[in-house]
């Protein structure tokens, strides 16, 4: 496998083209967390799911097809591979697709941005951290688990508590109210998620993470 040591060595037969000859990594995987099943479908829960699929639309990506225990497409932006994952292991068990897909590309952790719902953040906030504990997240937990280590970047998008029990909360849909600023919320953090893929994490951490209420926002259409 190619590495950023070597420059001129920049085309993986397996995987293509992923540096550029300077050793640049031209690759990013963006993982969406979420539940499979017509049942979970647009639940607060698998709102990781729906931002990879606003960005598989936005990019043209080709079809999802079913590898390393989840759905994966590939897309390009700004001259780069984007791999987009959606694990089907279940929450509790993410951590295993994607410590297969990130084996079989052989991705730096700094490569690679799990993106998934959030208790402690009001709904609709967006907060992106390059390291950090599972805060409660079953599907973090799992990953933080299988990769051995904490230091995994994440984009947290706000789903708020809500006056449920807590596993009530997160599998129910959205509420009517929460609905009518869905798509704003979805076309903010699928930006976020190309201003790291553009400027790194510590630009994208700068500009999301000072923002203090992103549906109050104006973010550009899709």
């Amino acid at each position: 496998m190619t590495s950023r040591i070597n420059a001129e060595v920049y085309h993986s037969p397996r995987l293509g083209t992923l540096f550029r000859k300077d050793g640049q990594r031209q690759m990013r995987i963006v993982v969406g967390l979420g539940n499979p099943g017509r049942e979970y479908a647009n639940t607060r829960h698998n709102i990781g799911f729906v931002v990879v699929d606003r960005l598989a639309r936005r990019h043209g990506a080709e079809p999802f097809k079913r590898r390393f225990r989840a759905e994966v497409a590939t897309a390009s932006f700004e001259g780069e591979k984007l791999v987009l994952v959606k694990p089907q292991t279940y929450m509790n068990l993410s951590g295993h697709a994607v410590r297969e897909v990130r084996n079989w590309y052989h991705a730096d952790l700094d490569d690679v941005l799990i993106v998934h719902d959030d208790l402690d953040l009001p709904y609709g906030q967006l907060r992106m951290r390059a390291r950090g504990s599972a805060g409660g997240h079953n599907g973090m937990a799992s990953i933080i688990e299988q990769l051995g280590t904490n230091n995994v970047p994440r984009l947290k998008i706000g789903i708020g508590r809500g006056n449920a029990e807590t596993r009530a909360h997160v599998l129910a849909r959205f509420s009517t109210d929460e609905e009518r600023d869905l798509d704003q919320v979805v076309v903010s953090a699928a930006d976020a998620v190309e201003r790291w893929v553009t400027d790194g994490i510590t630009a994208a951490m700068n500009q999301i993470n000072g923002s203090a209420s992103i549906i109050a926002a104006a973010p550009r259409l899709p």
